[in-house]
């Protein structure tokens, strides 16, 4: 299950059932759950933490040091939790003492070559990152959210869930759950009905997002009116419910 050229530091922790191939190296501060392949000429160091079932493809470089100017080696985690498929040339940074100390990476994700998840991000389960789509510093992307390839998003920026991005999209502001954004700069292109309904949503539930919406960027309403009205017409539903939350957390103003 390892390979001979393989250099492991006598302090890392991997389960017996663990994979490593050729000239990888795996760091002492490294922790790896059951049945985790990890290919050839794949880089794992610093204090990272990994599930069950992960498969990291060759030249893939997780748990390094941030790439922020303001990082004197303080102590810093990445989390990755399981069943997550890391491609070719993935890199995932640790955290930052300003941003919380933390990087991590849900499960079920299928992130795909060249990708880069930066200091402080905090993704989801069931996210998909195509290939060459870069997060800045503190990004929040959501359960089922979907980036476009080469997708570039903003530090601080936030993708809602079950939201998708257009190739080669240009992230400054929120994408708000269930909606289409693209573009440089980024802009509301609609409501990503394909990938609800794929995700089991009902067409009843799909209409009430959509009548949601419309209150929300198309009724000429103030952002404070509108939200009162989503509350109003919409008291008790859950989904939302997930959308007034989202828009009234976002710091940096929403995609329209």
């Amino acid at each position: 299950m390892i390979h001979k050229t393989a250099i492991i530091d006598p302090k890392a922790k991997l389960h017996e059932s663990v994979s490593v191939g050729a000239f990888s190296v795996i760091g002492p501060d490294v922790e790896i759950d059951a049945n985790t392949d990890i290919q050839h000429h794949v880089i794992i160091d610093g204090c990272t933490k990994i599930g069950s079932n992960n498969r990291f493809f060759p030249f893939s470089s997780i748990g390094l040091e941030p790439q922020d100017k303001k990082y004197q080696g303080e102590a810093s985690l990445l989390e990755i939790g399981s069943d997550n498929l890391i491609r070719e040339y993935v890199t995932i940074n640790r955290g930052t003492e300003v941003g919380g100390g933390i990087t991590r990476l849900g499960d079920r994700g299928w992130i795909m070559a060249y990708c880069h998840i930066a200091h402080d991000c905090l993704v989801g389960n069931d996210v998909t990152m195509s290939n060459g789509t870069t997060l800045g510093g503190h990004v929040i992307i959501k359960d089922y959210a979907t980036l476009g390839g080469m997708t570039g998003i903003h530090q601080f920026c936030r993708i809602g869930e079950y939201a998708i991005t257009g190739g080669q999209s240009m992230i400054t502001q929120d994408a708000v759950p269930f909606s289409i954004v693209a573009g440089n700069r980024a802009k509301l292109a609609g409501i990503n009905y394909i990938g609800l309904d794929r995700r089991g949503f009902t067409s009843e539930q799909i209409e009430m997002i959509n009548q949601a919406y419309k209150v929300f960027f198309k009724s000429g309403l103030t952002k404070d009116a509108a939200l009162i009205k989503l509350r109003e017409e919409f008291a008790g539903i859950e989904i939302i419910s997930l959308l007034i939350k989202f828009i009234e957390e976002s710091e940096r103003g929403v995609c329209r």
